[in-house]
């Protein structure tokens, strides 16, 4: 019994005399895998076989990337789209601002209100240039309360004089960058009129604010600075409130119009559109009852 044990203890004490002084062999490889398996494991990836680390090749990260920059692509137009939508949706709201605050005025200071409409090039750094890209507005009142002209008119009047300057102005300018002001053709006036295409038709030609000869002969005219001796700015189409709250747009004739109508379309700079634009909008009033309604595309 005694003669048995012997050997395997000592071929125990022999194996741990190699692991101690670094021996190589087989028996340190035996019994480092017995005391220490994980770092055993480490050292076989190491040394034997390649750990792939976990990740993504250079060829997987390209075809992400094209599939992003083609996505981009798609969706960008819609996005341009959404924020020319909202750009148009606010410049009608401050349209009808402007409105709604002549007519408040004209009808709680018991006197006549213009606002003046004038289009200005976005690219010019003078102001008061006549172009393509700003929609500048003016509001102005009559300081005694008069009309300050008489009937029918033949010839522009300039409401104010340098001497004696009859107008004061309320509030400031207001400005929307890269909006045009347009004329558009009738509408279908199809049942019922709650969109753009289906919108009440408008009186006439001279009850419409846009480009070109909208409205036609307009017969009143105003600066900015009123009474200035060197006005920035002369607005010769406008709007006249009454102190009842009537509206109308100025022309020689003023015939007041049950349905009046501001066009409006987005511009990218000082260029106009080489097509009508998507997103458009008309702001329409009520000359005897003053409601402003906005019709949208």
């Amino acid at each position: 019994m005694g003669s048995s044990a012997s050997p395997a203890r000592s071929h125990s004490i022999s194996q741990v005399i190699l692991v101690s002084r670094g021996v190589p062999g087989t028996m340190r490889r035996s019994s480092s895998t017995l005391m220490f398996p994980h770092d055993a494991s480490e050292r076989r990836y190491s040394g034997g076989c390649v750990r792939r680390t976990l990740g993504f090749t250079l060829l997987e990260l390209l075809i992400v990337v094209g599939i992003i920059a083609v996505l981009l692509v798609l969706i960008a137009p819609g996005f341009t789209s959404l924020k020319s939508a909202g750009d148009v949706t606010g410049a009608a709201y401050t349209i009808k601002g402007a409105l709604d605050t002549a007519r408040t005025y004209a009808k709680a200071n018991n006197t006549y209100a213009w606002v003046g409409f004038f289009e200005e090039n976005i690219s010019s750094g003078a102001p008061g240039t006549a172009g393509i890209g700003r929609v500048v507005m003016s509001i102005v009142a009559s300081k005694d309360g008069t009309m300050l002209y008489t009937g029918n008119l033949t010839t522009n009047v300039l409401l104010d004089q340098p001497v004696q300057c009859p107008l004061i102005q309320v509030g400031k300018l207001v400005k929307i960058d890269n909006m045009h002001l347009k004329g558009f053709t009738a509408p279908t006036a199809t049942p019922p009129p709650d969109n753009f295409n289906t919108r009440p038709p408008f009186t006439s030609a001279a009850a419409q604010i846009g480009d070109g000869g909208y409205p036609p002969n307009p017969a009143l005219s105003f600066r900015y600075p009123v009474g200035g001796a060197s006005p920035q700015y002369t607005f010769t189409k406008a709007i006249q409130f009454s102190p009842r709250g009537e509206m109308v747009i100025t022309n020689n004739t003023y015939a007041f119009s049950r349905i009046s109508e501001i066009g409006v379309e987005p511009t990218h700079g000082a260029v106009v559109p080489a097509s009508t634009p998507a997103n458009v909008v008309a702001i329409q009033f009520n000359g005897f009852a003053g409601a402003v309604t906005i019709y949208r595309r």
